[in-house]
């Protein structure tokens, strides 16, 4: 499953972040340039580019959508 999102903020960053940690599933984030991180880890979650919709990416449906749903 790919949910593509906007990320303004390191705040936005932060409840991915929180959001992620309590999920038993991998939940990647891919920004344009190609670049996945972890969206378990604060190191990788900054490494990417977010001048431009980053996609969400998960196996679990309903651990994708929570992830999403946190920084709406």
């Amino acid at each position: 499953m790919v949910k593509q999102i906007n990320i303004q903020n390191f705040e936005q960053i932060k409840q991915i972040l929180n959001a992620a940690v309590s999920c038993r599933d991998n939940i990647g984030v891919h920004d344009m340039r190609g670049s996945i991180a972890d969206a378990k880890s604060i190191l990788g979650l900054m490494s990417l580019d977010y001048s431009h919709p980053v996609k969400v990416v998960s196996e679990n449906e309903a651990e994708l959508h929570r992830v999403c749903k946190a920084i709406s």
